[in-house]
């Protein structure tokens, strides 16, 4: 394994450096070569333009309300939500009802 044994990261600085992003993203705020961490910043009212992922995911949300689309079903999410996408599939966050702070954890890293 490389990189270090031991990283940390602070979500507030995550946040801002997530929202000077254009794209709102903010990559590789924690990163192995079997996991990636980084977090993903929606403003209320925004759109979600992403596109299905080469890898796994876990979003936990921070903060925030919004609805999450997933291969035609979804449901509510909000502040304590878990979810999990597998790879390839279809999915968004829409009807973002307050700024939506997500951590994302990637495998294998996201690039």
């Amino acid at each position: 394994m490389t990189g270090p044994p031991f990283q940390s990261a602070l979500v507030e600085d995550a946040v801002a450096s997530a929202k000077a992003a254009a794209e709102g993203y903010a990559g590789g705020v924690l990163r192995s070569d079997k996991l990636s961490v980084g977090v993903y910043v929606l403003a209320a009212g925004a759109s979600d333009p992403q596109q299905p992922h080469k890898e796994d995911e876990v979003y936990y949300v921070v903060r925030g309300r919004s609805r999450f689309q997933i291969e035609g079903a979804e449901q509510g999410v909000g502040p304590g939500s878990l979810l999990f996408v597998r790879a390839g599939v279809d999915h968004r966050f829409h009807d973002i009802s307050e700024e939506l702070v997500l951590v994302v954890f990637w495998a294998p890293p996201h690039d």
